[in-house]
């Protein structure tokens, strides 16, 4: 067979590595590395010298390691054999990824268990051709992107699935609030999988993930979505707000309600309520044996009872309540009522701020200044 004169490679776009045809070489054979390649000189299965782009004489100073290995002699055109593989440095970066199956990742804030689905693209390149031809090439002459995405697909996904979780839990991200972090979320799994692809001389370039999302009708998401209302309702109104008005929303349900269940529920009440009246009527007739009028006198007819004022509260564009005083005094430190909130009662005229109205202008007068220090004591008299 004859010597090779030139040796290049024209190279592909989707082409990451290819084999020159023929291993019969001489010194003084011309080797062209365009821009963008790498190539590497193997004999024996071993990786010896690397050529980065640029146009070479072969002689055997320039080809130290193959050199010492087959005792080539200095000068002349002596032939001998060896192989030389292309590398391709381009970045392929339309790479598409997709997981198969849902994930069931676990929301940090709520403990549910949520099937999620992601995709994405990523990017790569070779960084180390030498450790890219050991570890993935083998003696395949021909290896392109599509078979570097083939065989990272799994190992990536895998990757992905535990990553969206650590990252969720790292910075307590809910699931229902995923799409508004996709960025970081993108930023924190390139960093993990760029360090897996460095494993097999690859570098990671780009990764980011276009969607991360849950089907609409998937049951733990549509309970982790009321769960999340819910925690948004308590922090708008406050805690104590939110436990007063779902009670009172469960009173008018059962007073509304007819049949069985109502039934059940109003002799609930009733019987509270009874336990409660049994219990003042006992503390009652208690205090009557102990303060027993005189024979002959009459007794006091029962306190009048004075009815509480609720009042109803705007808050947010919404009708609250009705509230009373003391509901509405607990709202102040929270920050959800104040002086200027507008209220309406019962035999109002209209909405008025809060500090206009009788029963509730206590609640913003200012405090009492406090009394002064006591005089010291006066000492004793000589």
């Amino acid at each position: 067979m004859a010597l090779i004169d030139v040796v290049k490679w024209d190279g592909s776009l989707d082409q990451f590595v290819w084999k020159f045809p023929s291993e019969n070489l001489r010194l003084g054979t011309q080797l062209v590395v365009k821009p963008g390649q790498w190539a590497v000189f193997v004999k024996g299965g071993q990786l010896l010298d690397l050529f980065a782009e640029g146009t070479y004489t072969l002689q055997s100073g320039n080809l130290p390691l193959l050199t010492s290995l087959i005792s080539l002699p200095f000068g002349g055109d002596t032939p001998f054999q060896a192989e030389v593989w292309f590398v391709n440095k381009v970045s392929k970066l339309n790479n598409r990824f997709g997981t198969p199956t849902p994930l069931q990742l676990e929301d940090p804030k709520y403990g549910l268990i949520v099937s999620v689905r992601a995709f994405g693209l990523f990017g790569f390149r070779v960084q180390d051709p030498k450790l890219f031809l050991t570890t993935l090439v083998g003696t395949a002459r021909v290896f392109g992107a599509e078979k570097i995405s083939e065989y990272f697909r799994g190992r990536l996904l895998a990757c992905v699935g535990s990553n969206i979780g650590a990252a969720l839990a790292q910075k307590n991200i809910s699931i229902v609030q995923i799409a508004v972090h996709l960025e970081s979320l993108s930023d924190y799994c390139r960093e993990k999988i760029a360090a897996e692809f460095a494993k097999y001389g690859l570098e990671i370039v780009s990764f980011y993930f276009e969607s991360i999302n849950v089907p609409e009708k998937d049951p733990s998401y549509m309970k982790l979505k009321q769960l999340k209302e819910k925690a948004a309702e308590l922090n708008m109104i406050g805690r104590d707000i939110y436990q007063y008005d779902k009670s009172m929303d469960v009173l008018k349900t059962a007073a509304g309600n007819e049949g069985a269940g109502s039934t059940v529920m109003q002799t609930g009440i009733g019987m509270g309520m009874g336990m409660v009246v049994g219990n003042q009527v006992g503390q009652q007739a208690t205090q009557m044996v102990t303060h027993l009028p005189p024979q002959g006198t009459a007794a006091p007819p029962p306190v009048p009872t004075v009815p509480t004022v609720q009042f109803y509260v705007a808050l947010n564009g919404q009708q609250l309540g009705p509230f009373p005083v003391t509901m509405l005094q607990q709202m102040i430190p929270a920050g959800t009522f104040n002086a200027a909130s507008l209220v309406w009662r019962q035999g109002m005229a209209g909405w008025q701020a809060a500090s206009t109205v009788p029963e509730l202008m206590a609640l913003f007068a200012p405090a009492a200044p406090p009394p002064p220090p006591m005089p010291p004591p006066i000492p004793p008299a000589a």
